[in-house]
């Protein structure tokens, strides 16, 4: 089997000048400056459009694109917007997402390009073609506008029931053509992102929360499937036990599903949105897939995920389900977190390579699992991962125990620093693919950090690169580095 290597980066990381990474020339140039230094895979987080605290892993919908993705040079390119309002856009070129800047302003172009675009038999056959999520994802969006974005809990009763649907859109069909076409240009747009990175030989590696958000189109759309009283409050939450990374476990808050009523429909919901996701990337990471053989179930209400229980998820069923039905696609396990013998038989039984991060190796001793000498060839390996610091800002900060264990495995060649020995760990293990995320290559601190897991800020999600980190040097650097791990 060919080992290749990858980079971890999100679309909202790519340098420009929109106050966000997008879909155009900036990506473009980032699948080059990946094919030309030797990498065969791009990963990113989840693509839809974010919800409360911004997070991808929070999203209102899985199935649109996120609309702060789409790019305003193409929309210029295509004559939706002019020069001068392209020019006039208060964006701002900064290392960081402000998101409370780029919201607004994207929906300013976007609704100028809205004003201007007729209907074309492209949109009228996207539009058909996606149905099947479109048209409630365009009714969801209309609706909270319409009432200030407040959450569907709150809609009235014909609007949360669905009972009213058909008079809302008879009604408000110029509005949620807004929104199709938001979708429209989004998927647009990615199309040739995707055709262009398989021009280069660069396949693209997506994300897939494995919960949705309470306030979502998916639940307001199917709440049969969640685990929801009369009243459409859930019973109970999403969450995970305490761990390394917070003694009061994480409460994500998201409602669990009814795998009863899943598997009475062959898991059909699951099956259409990996489906789609199929269609969009090369290979898809399962997110938390442990929960997939038991997961976490908080109580609605609880402060803190402490006092949450186990109880037993799909198992074997639901991939096997899968599998027939999706028989291409390509999966990565993230099979981090508490783990017991069950869910490495699940993962091993669906043969998934699953997930070995270096910097969860040096806290205990040699049978450690994510130390590389315990690697097996069917597993991707991580330097970190979106919720781990960087590698200088673990060296930075690791305990004296740790950095002793890593220095003396690793042994730092003359002149080698200890973040350069991780990478190098990583890519000559026997792990098929290899995947660091960017700051570790660009040897930044934990100020670029992406993620700090069980904390709301305002630095989470908004790290950018800055303009001019990606040169001809370094792509040569990293070419012969993958290279010398015959990576390539």
């Amino acid at each position: 089997m060919k080992r290749q290597s990858g980079v971890l980066l999100h679309i909202s990381s790519l340098d420009g000048k929109y106050g966000i990474g997008t879909l155009g020339k900036n990506a473009r140039n980032f699948i080059t400056f990946l094919s030309s230094s030797g990498f065969s895979a791009w990963q990113m987080l989840p693509i839809n459009p974010r919800g409360l605290g911004f997070s991808p892993y929070n999203s209102i919908s899985s199935f649109a694109g996120d609309p702060l993705f789409i790019d305003p040079e193409i929309l210029f390119e295509s004559g939706l917007i002019t020069k001068e309002e392209l020019s006039a856009s208060i964006f701002e070129n900064r290392e960081r997402v402000d998101f409370k800047i780029v919201i607004p302003e994207k929906a300013r172009l976007l609704r100028l390009a809205f004003s201007r675009f007729s209907e074309t038999p492209e949109f009228l056959s996207f539009c058909d073609r996606e149905r099947h999520w479109l048209s409630d994802y365009a009714s969801f969006m209309s609706i909270r506008d319409e009432l200030g974005g407040i959450s569907w809990q709150h809609f009235p009763r014909e609007l949360r029931d669905k009972t009213g649907l058909p008079e809302w859109r008879d009604a408000h069909r110029e509005d949620e053509n807004y929104y199709k076409f938001e979708q429209f240009m989004f998927f647009s747009q990615w199309e040739k992102l995707r055709a262009y990175a398989k021009e280069k030989g660069v396949s693209l590696i997506g994300d897939v929360p494995i919960y949705v958000a309470y306030d979502s189109c998916d639940v307001w759309s199917s709440p049969e499937i969640f685990n929801l009283n009369d009243d459409l409050v859930p019973f109970d939450v999403s969450g995970c036990p305490p761990d390394a990374f917070s003694a009061e476990g994480q409460l994500w808050g998201n409602p669990t599903y009814r795998w009863d009523r899943l598997r009475e429909n062959d898991f059909s919901w699951w099956i259409a949105r990996l489906a789609h996701c199929g269609k969009l990337f090369d290979t898809v990471r399962l997110d938390h897939f442990r929960a997939f053989e038991a997961y976490w179930s908080v109580p609605y209400g609880a402060m803190n995920a402490v006092c949450g229980h186990w109880e037993k998820g799909p198992g074997k069923p639901f991939f096997d389900a899968i599998m027939s039905a999706l028989p291409n696609l390509n999966l990565i396990a993230e099979d981090l977190g508490f783990l017991t013998d069950e869910v490495f038989r699940l993962r091993d039984e669906c043969n998934l390579p699953g997930m070995r991060v270096l910097q969860f190796a040096f806290d205990s001793d040699e049978n450690n699992l994510y130390l590389p000498h315990n690697y097996i060839e069917n597993c991707v390996a991580y330097t970190g991962t979106h919720d781990n610091d960087t590698l200088c800002g673990f060296v930075d900060s690791s305990p004296v125990y740790r950095l002793d264990f890593a220095r003396r495995y690793l042994s730092p060649d003359s002149g080698e620093t200890l973040s350069d020995a991780f990478l190098r760990a990583a890519w000559s293990s026997v792990a098929k693919l290899a995947i660091a995320p960017m700051q570790d290559f660009l040897n930044l601190p934990s100020s670029a950090r992406m993620n700090t897991p069980s904390t709301v800020n305002d630095r989470n999600w908004r790290w950018r690169m800055k303009d001019g980190a990606i040169t001809s040097e370094l792509s040569e650097k990293l070419l012969s580095f993958n290279r010398e791990f015959s990576r390539i």
